[in-house]
Formats: structure tokens, sequence, C-alpha cells
């Protein structure tokens, strides 16, 4: 099975950790697109159909946790996972509440294709 994922954070040197980090894995994962704001977030999750969005929390103008409210009004079925240096149980709260069901630390982003495949319930290609 092949999974895309749409990443989503304000800083380039991130996307581009997060880029290798998935494409690295193999395993079916991929980068359906990116995304440098939580408006270019909405607009892309329709555009790119990413099976799962990878989503920084704290951009400039709008955050993480606005731009999965609104995708998930438009795609209520959209997997996201909020990736955040800034995890605490008040985010997590308000990020469940917006239809976030998946959570990973910056300082995890190891994790982030076994999360990726959880997420989708797809296990890794061999």
């Amino acid at each position: 099975m092949d999974i895309g994922a749409l990443i989503v954070d304000d800083e380039s040197d991130i996307r581009l950790l997060l880029r290798s980090v998935i494409e690295d894995a193999g395993h079916g994962l991929f980068v359906a697109g990116e995304a440098s704001s939580g408006a270019e977030a909405v607009e892309h999750a329709h555009s790119d159909d990413p099976l799962v969005i990878v989503l920084d929390h704290v951009m400039p103008e709008m955050g993480g946790v606005e731009a999965a409210t609104i995708i998930r009004s438009q795609r209520p079925t959209q997997e996201i996972i909020l990736c955040s240096a800034y995890l605490d149980n008040d985010l997590i709260d308000r990020a469940r509440a917006a239809g976030v069901g998946h959570f990973l630390a910056k300082d995890q982003v190891g994790r982030l294709p076994a999360l990726i495949h959880q997420v989708v319930g797809a296990p890794p290609q061999t």
C-alpha cells in the first residue's frame, strides 16, 4: 500500500527533515506534498489528497489546531498527526477536539514512519 503524507511546517529545515525521514523509510511511504502554513495545509489537503497530514502546531497566521479544525470539517476522515516541540496536555486536548488523533514530539521524528503506518492501519511493507 502506498501512503502519501502531506508535510506542513513553517520552517523549511523541518520540512526537509520530515521529508528525509519519510523517504528514507521506504515501505510504501512517500511525500504527497508540502505546505508552509496552516492556510496552505487546507489547500493542499484537497489538491494533494494525502492519506496522512503531518501538521506543525506553531505557525504564523493559522496554527495547526485551527488548520486541523478546518481540514476535518471538509475531510471528516482525514488522518492528522500533530508534530510539535510544544506538546502538553492542554494542546493535546485542544487538538483532539479539533479532530487530531495522533501526536509526535519533534525530537522523536525518527518514529514518524512507524506512526504513519499505525495511523493508516497498514503494516510496513518489506
